[in-house]
């Protein structure tokens, strides 16, 4: 799954015995009994869309692994009807069951009036289910079309525990069985499972009823099925047909990833030495949104929102179009990673997501050179680290009990950490020992189920050195090593260097150090790497004198920390940096200047050392950093203008040398930074910027790589006729993709007043039923106290904006960006009162990251005061 930031499936050992089947159960974690295995689910719908329920018929082959009178399965929201159970062979039977259901615990159980004995048997009923608005379960999502008007499409989201809303089932990623699914639906539609269909037939009434091949073994979060108005294009790539699913009309938007999908099929086969297992793979574009998602990698049927896989002609970016590539290969790296071979519960979720988000930037900088992302996993790992500093941080590999926190699990440590930690253990090993102990680990467990030293122990053999100790240290605890470079002695042409380890914290200081075993690389500037695995402290021998990089290249997961005349030396040879290694200790300086451990002002001074022909996406931290510490200033109108001075006289002459015109033969960094400058200087209120961009506004004379950044720029500066304007933009707007980022821009204004406009709006049905969180979230980040109350006050109504995954997270998440601690009572009391107690991680994250924010305003920013009057 892709997140918003994405996710897991899973598969059984071919051919497993009964017996095999009960220890691979008691193996496992489950919340249900024991009891009881699926192999086999027939399952039969009909969808009653403009009713927003369905009907339903499964019948599941079981194992009874020992006798017992009662079957408990998971089902949310369904009645039941016809309940039978009978032997697979044979015509016995055990009488109607009494049916109960535990909406709590998201079951139901059958009990029958004595003990089933052991054996196999077919379990079979009739149901109803509902259709939701939100992606959960099986929802609708409402959408305009420019030639015929309003349409509704189903489509399905069960990740990561919503099956039970669509199947009476066993709904965990342990318990897998193979389907065979067929639905009803108008005959004008087409429908979409994870196999090809194997026949269609017309049953009267405007009715078709869509027959699907069977699937392989799989767990039931991976079962998809979809119905609209749809059209379909296809392509061949290794022998597997390759199709990209649009709404009617818009196939031609989806030409890049179906070919792209293509391209990175062959590279997948490569790459894992296992051929692709199913006959196709779709990738079924849905307008609307969700709060928790962007796209999941159903076997064989990858579904994914349009903005994150279309490209419109008159709006997308080659943000949008690097954002489209690397959605589609994370979500083909889990046809493999996470569906071929699965993690057993969801305490190894990391082993899904981290894998298919690291892949997936390898692919992206493999097929795309020219787009230079390999930079972006400095930017990755910065991510993780802000989410791993604090107090309520956890694992990658992480205990999971309940539906909820499996829910939460999907954050900045399972994707981000995860893939941070495999490039760093890559790096330990060598690719070439890391491939061959992933393809031995694919093999291995191919339609099994695993945990992480499964994997280990496969890249240990292949590398023939130590691995598993690293990686326990990296994964089974949580929090950032921290490397000090206690001292730097140079002779005889070689530099020694003495190194101790610590923990970077943000919000701990006297917290005693966790230890790891950390890779670290070093080397001078110019000079050739060396590099030591540090337990505790250690010395490091490089080549040449001069100023020293500690985590040469960036692959380590740990943050640098020199002594001040160290960090003086690397200020000034700052511009001979190579350009991952100047990002590196950027980052690094900002984290620790932040939390005190080296003087706050000394980023600024790396900003005012970078030269501006350096490399577009050191600009963009640049202009990242400068953006973060101006939001600190909120709330005190005349030290932030006195900043922004700064920041601007600072940004625009980079632009003035990239220009708001595409120039001929550019590289994609500087497409993006172009976009990333204009929405930041107007943002930060240069008033060029900000004229430039209304003037092109009321001239409609926007390119479509700048249509976003300036229509963000006129909106977040608006007045309330400009604001009306684009309101009634948004809504004569008859394309969803282009209409959604319109109803968002209506969350962006400055003016308070026009904030409460926002939020009034996001409780009609206009903006449609998956962009109403969405636009509370957008009035947050200027306005989250307003936001905040506002949702909380309007819960009742809110909730059903929000699908039910990201509920425990949604509303904490709104007061992130505050800068009053009152706002932590606040947070704490709406946990108190409406999330689990064992499922307030989030909360307790919004809580530790307000305090930060706090702390650094009162306490770091004279730093920053006291260096603008030195140097402004």
């Amino acid at each position: 799954m892709r997140k918003t930031l994405v996710s897991a499936i899973a598969f059984a050992l071919a051919g497993l015995s009964t017996l095999a089947g009960a220890v691979d159960a008691q193996q496992a974690p489950t919340q249900l009994p024991r009891t009881v295995r699926p192999s086999h689910y027939d399952v039969s719908v009909v969808p009653h869309a403009d009713k927003l329920a369905f009907d339903g018929k499964v019948a599941i082959n079981i194992d009874v692994l020992e006798p017992t009178a009662t079957i408990t399965l998971n089902a949310i929201d369904m009645t039941f009807a016809n309940v039978k159970l009978a032997p697979a062979k044979g015509k016995a039977s055990f009488g109607t069951p009494k049916v109960s259901v535990d909406a709590e615990n998201q079951t139901a159980t059958f009990t029958f009036d004595k003990p089933v004995p052991a054996g196999a048997y077919r379990l079979s009923m009739d149901y109803t289910g509902k259709i939701g608005t939100q992606a959960n379960g099986l929802f609708a999502i409402d959408y305009d079309t420019k030639a015929s008007g309003k349409k509704r499409a189903l489509y399905t989201q069960f990740e990561n525990s919503d099956a039970r809303r669509f199947i009476p089932s066993w709904d965990e990623p342990n318990y897998k069985a193979t389907f065979t699914l067929d639905a009803t639906v108008p005959s004008e539609d087409m429908a979409v499972s994870n196999m090809p269909a194997a026949s269609k037939k017309d049953v009267g009434n405007g009715l078709v009823k869509w027959t699907f091949n069977q699937s392989p073994k799989m767990s039931t979060y991976l079962v998809f099925f979809g119905a609209g108005e749809f059209d379909r294009i296809t392509t061949k790539s290794e022998g597997v047909e390759i199709g990209v699913i649009t709404q009617k009309g818009l196939t031609s938007q989806a030409q890049f990833t179906l070919d792209s999908g293509s391209a990175v099929l062959k590279e997948y086969n490569d790459y894992f030495g296992v051929p692709y297992p199913l006959p196709k793979l779709d990738n079924i574009a849905s307008p609307g949104s969700s709060q928790f998602f962007a796209a999941m990698e159903n076997w064989g049927a990858i579904y994914t929102f349009e903005y994150a896989l279309l490209l419109d002609p008159s709006i997308s970016t080659q943000g949008d179009k690097q954002e489209v590539f690397n959605t589609a290969a994370h979500e083909m790296a889990h046809q493999w990673f996470g569906d071929l071979v699965t993690m057993r519960w969801w305490d190894d979720l990391w082993l899904n997501e981290g894998f298919a988000s690291w892949l997936a930037s390898r692919t992206t900088e493999r097929l795309h050179p020219e787009w230079h992302t390999n930079l972006d996993a400095v930017d990755t790992r910065e991510g993780a680290m802000g989410r791993d500093a604090i107090a309520t941080t956890h694992p990658v590999v992480q205990h999971v009990e309940t539906v909820e926190q499996a829910s939460q699990a999907f954050d900045a440590i399972t994707y981000a950490k995860g893939e941070s930690v495999i490039r760093m253990l890559e790096a330990y090993v060598g690719p070439d020992a890391w491939r061959k102990g992933v393809q031995a680990y694919i093999k291995a467990h191919a339609y099994g189920n695993t945990v992480s030293d499964d994997l280990w122990k496969e890249i240990e053999a292949a590398a023939g050195k130590p691995v598993t100790q690293i990686a326990h240290d990296f994964t089974l605890q949580p929090g950032i090593p921290l490397v000090k470079v206690e001292s730097v002695s140079c002779a005889n042409g070689s530099t020694t260097l003495t190194l101790s380890q610590g923990e970077f914290t943000r919000d701990r200081p006297d917290k005693k150090p966790l230890a790891w075993h950390v890779p670290v690389i070093a080397k001078t500037v110019g000079g050739a790497p060396a590099s030591t695995l540090l337990d505790g402290k250690g010395t490091l021998t490089v080549a040449g004198c001069g100023p020293v990089i500690v985590n040469a290249g960036q692959t380590g997961y740990y943050r640098t920390l020199y002594a001040p005349a160290q960090t003086k030396q690397l200020q000034g040879a700052f511009a001979k940096l190579e350009p991952i290694d100047q990002l590196g200790v950027m980052g690094d300086t900002w984290a620790q200047g932040m939390v005190g451990l080296q003087p706050t002002s000394d980023v600024l001074d790396l900003i005012k050392a970078a030269p501006l022909d350096a490399t577009p996406q050191l600009w963009d931290e640049i202009a990242t950093d400068l953006s973060s510490l101006d939001a600190y200033y909120e709330g005190d109108a005349k030290r932030q203008a006195t900043f922004r001075k700064y920041a601007i006289s600072r940004l625009s002459p980079k632009l003035d040398q990239v220009g708001w015109e595409a120039k001929q033969g550019e590289e994609a960094p500087v497409a993006i930074l172009r976009s990333h400058l204009i929405g930041t200087l107007g943002f930060l209120g240069d008033a060029k910027v900000v004229a430039e961009a209304r003037d092109r506004y009321a001239k409609n004379t926007m390119p479509a790589e700048l249509r976003k950044v300036i229509l963000g720029v006129v909106a977040t500066n608006a007045d309330s006729a400009t604001w009306d304007k684009l309101h009634e933009q948004a809504k004569a707007e008859k394309t969803p993709l282009v209409k959604d980022r319109l109803y968002g821009m209506l969350s962006a204004a400055r003016d308070e007043a026009l904030a409460k406009r926002a939020l009034d709006l996001s409780l009609t049905d206009e903006p449609g039923a998956t962009n109403s969180a969405a636009l509370i979230r957008g009035v947050s980040r200027l306005h989250p106290e307003l936001a905040f109350d506002f949702a909380v006050a309007h819960k009742d109504q809110v909730d059903k904006f929000v699908d039910s995954t990201s509920t425990a997270r949604y509303y904490p998440a709104i007061a992130t960006s505050a800068l009053d601690l009152k706002m932590i009572d606040k947070v704490q009391a709406f946990a108190t009162k409406y999330i689990a107690e064992g499922s307030r991680r989030d909360a307790d994250t919004t809580v530790a990251t307000i305090r930060y924010r706090v702390m650094v305003r009162d306490q770091r920013l004279p730093a920053v005061d006291a260096w603008l009057k030195k140097n402004g």
